[in-house]
């Protein structure tokens, strides 16, 4: 198992590196952000896997010639209490434990603190803000700035809207604007930026970590405008954008994706099928990648 333990590791430098700058540069992104964004979520998850695999595979070494069998052997020594193991794979599992923990205790963290942040949210929207009566599940908020963003709370999600936004733009433009912020608590978005949120967390401010939660945040935007724009129509969306850019509480907003957002509803050039279909085809190769390596002989 050494040979798949080396070969994960490969694995994880090249999904810490290269490959998400790479991935981050590319122009074909916005033509197919849906396909973008599972090509992110596979290379975060097989890194997680590669990371978490090389230890492991490298400490089972000695048990066995595949992980589920140097595993059931692993099981089965250690309840007769008659486990022998050189002290380099006891490092190894025991740093392979270490870091599972550590990735698992940052993921329940974010999660626990960002849901308590909408909690305190939401309370607050009940006494700040008013139920938007033409609108289901939509509050207005007394503020002259132009604002628009969801609150994701499960079934009491809600979106929210200033006056000032509801003042600046005509009713389609509205409409593609509530349909927009429809679409990232139809979808969980919100599910999406907390993962790549706790990973750039674990890592402690690692710029790939950065890079890769600031792409994974533009490109769940731009799915968003093009679910708004099935609905409501890409030109009343691309005025809105033009007008006051569409703010998102969780991740906020720059400039550069206001316009980059704009130019690809106006001028739309979607990636063509055979490709999109490449792509995640791709993607669930390289999840393949690091489970095949865990669970088969051959590659010991």
């Amino acid at each position: 198992m050494l040979l798949a333990a080396g070969a994960l590791a490969a694995l994880a430098l090249a999904l810490a590196g290269p490959v998400p700058v790479l991935l981050a540069r590319a122009r074909w992104t916005t033509r197919a952000p849906a396909t973008a964004l599972v090509l992110w979520q596979a290379v975060a998850l097989a890194g997680v896997l590669a990371i978490l695999g090389a230890p492991l595979l490298a400490g089972l070494a000695p048990l066995g010639a595949s992980a589920p069998a140097a595993l059931g052997a692993l099981a089965q020594g250690l309840r007769a209490g008659r486990l022998e193991l050189p002290p380099s794979s006891v490092l190894a599992l025991t740093a392979t434990a270490a870091l599972a923990g550590y990735l698992a205790a940052h993921v329940a963290s974010t999660g626990i603190r960002i849901a308590a942040q909408r909690r305190r949210h939401h309370a607050l929207l009940t006494v700040l803000s008013t139920p938007d009566p033409a609108r289901r599940d939509t509050r207005l908020l007394d503020e002259r700035a132009p604002l628009a963003y969801c609150l994701p709370r499960g079934l009491g999600s809600v979106t929210v809207l200033s006056r000032g936004l509801v003042d600046a733009l005509a009713p389609d433009e509205l409409d593609a604007v509530v349909a927009h912020e429809g679409a990232h608590v139809a979808q969980r978005h919100d599910l999406v930026l907390t993962a790549f949120r706790a990973w750039r967390a674990a890592l402690l401010g690692f710029p790939i970590a950065a890079l890769a939660e600031a792409r994974v945040a533009a490109l769940v935007e731009m799915v968003a405008d093009d679910q708004a724009a099935r609905r409501a129509g890409a030109d009343a969306l691309a005025r809105a954008v033009d007008r006051v850019g569409v703010r998102v509480a969780e991740t906020g907003v720059t400039s550069a994706l206001v316009a980059e957002r704009s130019g690809r509803l106006r001028a739309p050039r979607p990636l063509p099928r055979l490709a999109r279909t490449g792509l995640v085809l791709a993607a669930a190769g390289l999840l393949a990648g690091p489970a095949v390596a865990l669970a088969l002989p051959a590659f010991a």
